[in-house]
């Protein structure tokens, strides 16, 4: 491969199916310790911005387009006008979510707030923004409810929180069929912030509780990296499971550091070396979902600084997917993979009376087993080479 490309193979083209959130450029710089730095960007035009830089589409939160108090008719309008924004720009919106934590009335949580009106509320908001959501053409319904969680164990019993959560998805799955939608739910976990702690924190708990739920099929996961790393854990591993699970419905992209709060960064920026195993997760099995950043511009930047912001995440994961393509390319790489993938009998093992008899029955050559290594050093090393540009 010619080591060097051309910079075209960077630009962001619609095909790549990038998407953002409206609150993730339109994101003010607004902190828990300081007021907004930047004016708020309409929805239009931020649907305008994003277009000329590329992308495929945006995503959003009710309240991110028709404001929380508007009448019907009001709602009605600005629908109508952000769908001709979409329609001039050829945008789409392929997910679509509820904000269930900024209202006062969620401070306890809403599909598992200890009021029952609470609950109520927020599945009826939930419905309407549904419809909103399949009107604009969503097909992916993703469910991070934000506080569902508590800050003491003594307020709530975590059984019954999570059976009045399971009764919520339950329900909403009934809604969709009963309106015959196409859409799917992709649920998010996050381990911590706003509340002390949160129930279902990783994208495992969420796997494991799928299936306890009526319509397990029509849910899966939206991993998120920061909240995976928020945890501690490898954010690769947990959208391998997920799509091993064959429950990958959707992937939040971003950037963060491990025991800090949720910081949201640009993609690749904090661990180019995740994001690249993670670009090659994706690439290498082809998944055909969207590449959706839910990530904030520094609160030090004014809007130019966004829209480089909004370029740079999509602009490091063309950078990394070239990189996988080199990866995959590498002689010396692909020999010590190939060296390592041919020890022993190859493929998966599974039961049978004749093979637990041969497995029962075989000599193994310990002291061999035990002298030899891997060559994970060099292949590490390698990796790292190819990541600074200088293979």
């Amino acid at each position: 491969m010619s080591q060097r490309i051309s910079q075209d193979a960077y630009t962001p083209r619609p095909e790549h199916h990038f998407t953002f959130g409206l609150w993730t450029v339109g994101n003010p710089g607004r902190d828990p310790f300081g007021e907004p730095v930047r004016p708020l960007l309409s929805p239009a035009h931020i649907v305008r911005r994003l277009a000329a830089l590329g992308a495929y589409g945006v995503n959003l939160h009710d309240e991110d387009l028709v404001p929380r108090d508007a009448t019907a008719a009001e709602r009605d309008t600005v629908v109508r006008e952000f769908k001709q924004v979409l329609a001039d720009t050829g945008m789409k919106v392929p997910m679509a979510t509820t904000n269930l934590f900024s209202d006062p009335a969620f401070r306890d949580g809403a599909f598992t707030s200890n009021d029952a009106r609470v609950r109520a509320y927020a599945l009826q908001k939930t419905m309407k923004a549904i419809d909103l959501g399949v009107e604009l053409g969503a097909t992916t319904y993703v469910l991070w409810v934000g506080r569902e969680g508590v800050e003491t164990n003594a307020a709530k019993d975590p059984r019954a929180a999570l059976g009045w959560y399971r009764d919520a998805i339950n329900f909403l799955c009934g809604y969709v069929l009963s309106q015959d939608y196409d859409l799917r739910f992709a649920l998010e976990a996050k381990p911590n912030e706003p509340r002390g702690d949160i129930f279902l924190p990783t994208t495992g708990h969420m796997l494991a509780f799928i299936h306890t739920l009526d319509h397990p099929e029509m849910v899966g996961v939206n991993p998120e990296v920061a909240h995976e790393r928020m945890a501690g854990l490898d954010f690769s591993h947990a959208v391998a499971q997920a799509l091993d699970a064959g429950k990958l419905f959707h992937l939040d992209l971003n950037g963060q550091q491990p025991g800090r709060f949720d910081q949201d960064l640009r993609f690749g920026s904090d661990d180019p070396k995740g994001a690249f195993f993670l670009v090659k997760l994706l690439e290498d099995g082809r998944w055909p979902g969207m590449r959706h950043f839910d990530s904030h511009a520094y609160r030090t930047e004014d809007e130019d600084g966004v829209w480089s912001f909004a370029h740079g995440n999509m602009r490091t994961y063309l950078i990394l997917k070239e990189k996988v393509e080199r990866f995959n390319a590498d002689p010396e790489i692909q020999r010590i993979l190939a060296e390592l993938g041919g020890r022993g009998e190859a493929g998966r093992v599974s039961f049978s009376p004749q093979q637990a008899r041969s497995l029962r029955d075989r000599t193994f050559d310990l002291p061999a087993m035990r002298r030899q290594g891997y060559a994970y050093e060099r292949l590490d090393q390698l990796t790292m080479e190819l990541l600074l540009g200088v293979r």
